[in-house]
């Protein structure tokens, strides 16, 4: 089987196991030919669900196995469909990501009775063996070795688990080619009391910048029009190199050796803004996105949370941002009922968010998570509590989010359209902003003569003309509306 032949490969070499992402892929990239060959010739082809949960950063691990599938001789599809064998990428940062990797694993097996499911990422690494008891998973593959969970999909179906499918029609040009995500670094050495994610990812670990310039023109040359740079603490990126490597020295590395018309670097903490990162937001191809987790208003809850700056800090990155990158959308995280979270600490909390105004937030009750520091804390805040809190926190930022779309009517902006959908009045399209607006342009209002790739992975100008608010999306992380709009001709 490949799986003790890369055992076996891998034990003679020097080194224990790989340094890097390139390395990894080295590592199987000599099996995949004795691969293809082993998949059926002539008919069918293997289709494969490759499905993530959580963060960006699994979202960019899960192209990078589906790539290798697809270079395995297998079709590819991203979302929950009859298929001969699926791969989940899990996330464990709440008991509900738990519940919501399960429910997926368990709805796999009841649509393909007998495929193959290989379980990866932070819940498989936190619970493999409950997975495996309580889901019927096949394989689960924990962190450490998720560069080889294709490799152990592709032996299931070597030695014959294969179940029905049915036939589902896959986009040419496979998973991923609009937005690419690029994995910079992995792991976080922060260890927030209420972050489950260090120890299931480890310490930080830089991918170096000439391997991620590579990445990102690999990606380009398969036609992505926007590369999405993700990582466990991408704003940290090279705290754990000796080279002089930061994120400013990064993003101005991919802005000179590449051409993808747009780069995504959104996801960062307050104390990691700096003017030389804001710098770079001066070439137009940066998209105008930051992700700024404010988790609370209070200082002596941020103590307790052990994060890395105060209400201040906060206020200043805020202030440094909108400054340095007008016209720009900032989006956030937010706790409810953490620990000690006293009814003016949650006030507080509210006048920070109400004052900086976000173009979308995530809001969250605390939720206790074992193997963590906030874990030894006494959690004194009531479900009753934490849910009123948690719905005051929604109101104020959806109106907040509605308010940012509304602004935009008028304006005209750059628009990566990504897929179509059927509705009643017709065919849309949807797409999404440099600021991670989602913007609807129907059919009819397109005002361009298309090819049957349609608008799919074009950046078109689009006038805003008004909002829509999405049902079936609001919830414990808050509701994504969109714009509608008419292309510009």
């Amino acid at each position: 089987m490949v799986w003790d032949r890369l055992r076996t490969s891998r034990a003679g070499t020097e080194q224990e196991g790989p340094t890097s992402e390139n390395e990894q892929g080295g590592a199987v990239s000599a099996e995949r030919e004795n691969r293809r060959a082993a998949l059926p010739e002539g008919g069918r082809r293997p289709l494969i669900g490759t499905l993530t949960l959580g963060c960006k950063l699994n979202q960019a691990e899960t192209q990078a196995l589906g790539r290798e599938l697809e270079a395995a001789g297998c079709r590819v599809v991203d979302r929950p469909a009859q298929a001969d064998g699926y791969l989940i990428n899990t996330c464990t940062v709440t008991r509900t990501a738990d519940a919501k990797a399960r429910r997926l694993i368990r709805m796999v097996g009841r649509l393909s009775p007998g495929a193959p499911v290989v379980v990866t990422g932070c819940y498989a690494e936190r619970a493999g063996t409950e997975i495996m008891q309580s889901t019927g998973a096949s394989v689960v593959v924990g962190n450490g070795s998720k560069f080889l969970a294709a490799e152990r999909l592709l032996d299931l179906l070597d030695e014959g688990s294969q179940g029905a499918a049915a036939e589902v029609h896959i986009w040419a040009g496979g998973a991923g080619r609009t937005r690419a995500f690029v994995k910079i670094q992995e792991g976080c050495d922060d260890v927030c009391a209420f972050c489950i994610v260090p120890r299931v990812r480890g310490r930080e670990r830089a991918v170096p910048i000439g391997e991620v310039v590579a990445a990102v023109q690999e990606r380009e040359k398969a036609g992505a029009l926007e590369v999405v740079l993700t990582g466990t603490q991408p704003g940290a990126y090279g705290r754990d190199r000796s080279d002089g490597s930061n994120a400013a020295l990064l993003i101005e590395t991919l802005l000179a050796e590449t051409s993808v018309p747009r780069i995504r670097y959104s996801s960062i903490q307050p104390q990691d803004v700096t003017p030389e990162l804001l710098a770079q937001w001066e070439d137009g191809r940066m998209c105008r996105h930051f992700h700024l987790a404010l988790q609370s208003g209070s200082d002596r809850v941020l103590g307790q949370m052990r994060r890395r700056y105060d209400v201040a800090g906060f206020r200043r990155a805020v202030e440094w941002i909108r400054a340095a990158v007008p016209g720009c959308a900032i989006t956030t995280d937010v706790i409810a009922g953490f620990p000690g979270e006293s009814d003016a600490a949650f006030e507080e909390t509210l006048s920070v968010v109400k004052e900086v105004g976000f173009a979308r937030a995530h809001v969250f009750p605390y939720s206790t998570r074992p193997g963590t520091s906030g874990a030894l804390l006494r959690d004194d805040v009531p479900v009753a509590t934490k849910q009123a809190r948690v719905r005051r926190l929604l109101d104020l930022t959806e109106s907040q989010a509605t308010a940012f779309r509304s602004r935009l009517v008028g304006e005209t902006m750059a628009v990566l359209f990504e897929s179509r959908r059927e509705e009643e009045g017709g065919a849309v399209w949807t797409g999404l902003s440099d600021t991670y607006v989602p913007v609807e342009v129907a059919d009819d209002m397109s005002g361009m003569s298309l090819g049957p790739d349609g608008l799919r992975n074009r950046i078109v100008p689009v006038t805003i003309v008004g909002t829509r608010d999405r049902e079936g999306v609001s919830g414990g992380a808050g509701s994504r509306g969109a714009v509608t709009g008419r292309v510009v001709a």
